[in-house]
């Protein structure tokens, strides 16, 4: 079927070339193979780290808020809300581009800065561990937001690197056999028939 192979004329430099390119075609592929059995293997890597860090983000929120509630309870909403103004920051965060197999995505890393106490201003001792157990808490979110959005680009990078591995080993590299072994059982064709002339004008001649 011509649907199956590719439209060329059946002599030897082309049957020369479409072998030259099938060799490149079978090599790309086995380089997109290998791209995509690594690709794979850090997404399942990654969906791992993604559950660690989440089941981690959750407990510590859990216990921020419970924290909160606490020193909710035991300060005024105005005091803790004048408390709230004059503390400093405790989470240092830095985002940069990361690359990984042709990936980029976001890397975050994170330092929880010393906390300065401000339970000597007149407010109660809680309001310092919830400062601390939010900070802990958004660490731990800033990570999995890293994570996450690593796992969404490696998981669409693994899917179209899949559709190519499925192209050539499906279509392109198939329609490129079909057409080389046509082309050689034509040009073996027009062999046999050119040596079967030779022999009629040969049995021609002795007679």
């Amino acid at each position: 079927m011509t649907g199956t192979r590719l439209k060329a004329a059946p002599t030897k430099n082309t049957l020369l070339n479409l072998k030259r390119q099938l060799q490149f075609l079978e090599d790309g592929h086995s380089l997109l193979e290998r791209k995509r059995e690594l690709l794979t293997r850090l997404v399942y890597q990654r969906i791992g780290e993604y559950r660690e860090i989440r089941d981690k983000a959750h407990n510590a929120i859990k216990q921020a808020y419970h924290w909160l509630s606490m020193v909710q309870l035991r300060m005024t909403s105005r005091s803790l809300h004048q408390a709230a103004l004059g503390v400093k920051p405790v989470l240092d965060l830095k985002i940069l581009p990361r690359r990984n197999l042709g990936v980029e995505y976001p890397s975050v890393t994170g330092e929880l800065m010393p906390l300065n106490p401000v339970g000597l201003l007149g407010t109660d001792p809680s309001f310092d561990e919830t400062r601390q157990h939010f900070a802990e808490a958004a660490l731990l979110l800033s990570k999995m937001g890293e994570v996450s959005m690593s796992l969404s680009r490696l998981i669409a990078e693994q899917r179209k690197a899949q559709k190519r591995v499925n192209a050539l080993r499906y279509n392109i590299i198939p329609r490129y056999r079909n057409t080389i072994r046509f082309i050689e059982n034509a040009l073996e064709e027009e062999e046999r028939n050119a040596l079967f002339q030779v022999k009629v004008l040969r049995d021609q001649e002795r007679i």
